[in-house]
């Protein structure tokens, strides 16, 4: 039987030739890489995490797995517990063991790339009430492993579930878990909405600023849950730490309170948040941001070397910043690093780009949330 085969926004091509798989080949021969830096983990607030059907939280996992709890919902985005990836081990643990992980209401997939749907997490995460969600030509797929309530989704798309709104928008990439099924299903990211329509399209009913958290300063929006995140190299004004490491005492706040312990308000309506999955850079960012009011975007900043080579379908760390700005987004949460060595470039490289580039931008460092491990941001 024929199968559909997906394309990218203006047909962009992630295909590669044997030249340039031998071009790699040589080029990685002669590299040589400290790959030591490991992205520090922090004990889960299992507790806490168990209980709330409340708070918005936002908990990375690694990689672009993150445990997201939201409008009273335990979903998960692109679940990856896998030890190891291909001959790759994973590099540090999972922020929080798979079999702590709450009760789940919703799995979503953004591609079927083994780095982002692995099927042993997500059958240990099935239970009988969960939900999976898929791009279009995935389900059939997941309904041959077992996994019966899966809906799948096209751009642009939007679904109701259980009281939020669920969109599918586009993303610039690829697929293939085998040799035979290329492109035979789609890719794409999500936004979360509060389920009353409170945040539609701005393009068909809602005036500009409708969001959530429109208009509050971003240290009011977010309650950190654990230490500070420092991601300045040295060279930028300070003497750099590790991610991790406590703040300098002339940078806490007036009060004498940490960043976790000051009180913030509370959003009038969940905020909408908005998970990237995987992609080159692309103008369907700025599209995605002309269409929705997003408060804070999961962006992916690794993958990404050598440039001439992977950025058609990973961003670099310059271009994940830049597509924070294009959606108009709060508040940006780097992804998709320091995890799985998936190309040449190692997490501290890619944090110091990111955070040469958000100094040569001018933007507020508490924009950019560099989180660690089983660490979890509190909405």
């Amino acid at each position: 039987m024929a199968r559909n085969r997906y394309n990218n926004l203006d047909n962009v091509s992630t295909d590669k030739t044997l030249k340039q798989f031998r071009q790699l080949r040589e080029e990685r021969r002669r590299k040589k890489k400290d790959y030591s830096f490991v992205i520090p983990n922090m004990e889960p607030d299992l507790e806490f995490l168990r209980s709330n059907r409340r708070e918005t939280t936002l908990t990375w996992i690694g990689h672009s797995t993150f445990f997201i709890q939201y409008e009273g919902l335990n979903i998960v985005t692109d679940p990856v517990w896998a030890p190891r990836m291909g001959f790759q081990r994973r590099i540090g643990s999972p922020g929080l063991p798979i079999e702590e992980v709450p009760e789940i209401d919703l799995i979503l997939i953004s591609h079927s790339h083994y780095d982002h749907m692995h099927v042993s997490s997500i059958r240990r995460l099935y239970g009988p009430d969960t939900h999976i969600i898929v791009p279009a030509g995935l389900k059939r797929k997941l309904e041959r492993k077992g996994f019966k309530r899966c809906r799948e989704m096209n751009w642009w798309e939007r679904m109701p579930f259980k009281g939020i709104e669920l969109s599918f928008v586009p993303t610039q990439h690829w697929t293939r878990r085998t040799p035979f099924d290329t492109n035979s299903s789609h890719w794409g990211g999500f936004i979360l909405e509060p389920g009353d329509g409170g945040n539609q399209d701005k393009e068909q009913t809602a005036p500009q600023g409708t969001g959530a958290a429109k208009g509050l300063a971003p240290s009011q929006q977010v309650q950190r849950q654990g230490p500070r995140v420092n991601l300045r190299p040295a060279g930028a004004g300070q003497p750099a730490r590790s991610i991790g490491s406590q703040p300098d005492p002339a940078s806490a706040p007036a009060s004498g309170q940490s960043d976790a312990q000051q009180e913030i308000k509370e959003f009038a309506k969940a905020p909408v948040l908005y998970f990237a999955g995987d992609s080159g850079y692309f103008n369907g960012f700025k599209e995605i941001g002309s269409r929705y009011d997003i408060d804070l975007a999961m962006i992916p900043i690794g993958a990404y070397e050598p440039e001439w080579f992977m950025t058609p379908q990973h961003t670099t760390p310059e271009e994940g910043l830049q597509a924070f700005l294009d959606v108009k987004a709060e508040i940006m949460v780097p992804m998709h690093y320091g995890t799985f060595r998936l190309a040449d470039d190692t997490a501290r490289e890619a944090l110091d780009r990111l955070e040469q580039e958000r100094l040569k931008r001018g933007i507020p460092e508490e924009q950019i949330r560099v989180m660690i491990h089983g660490e979890t941001l509190r909405l």
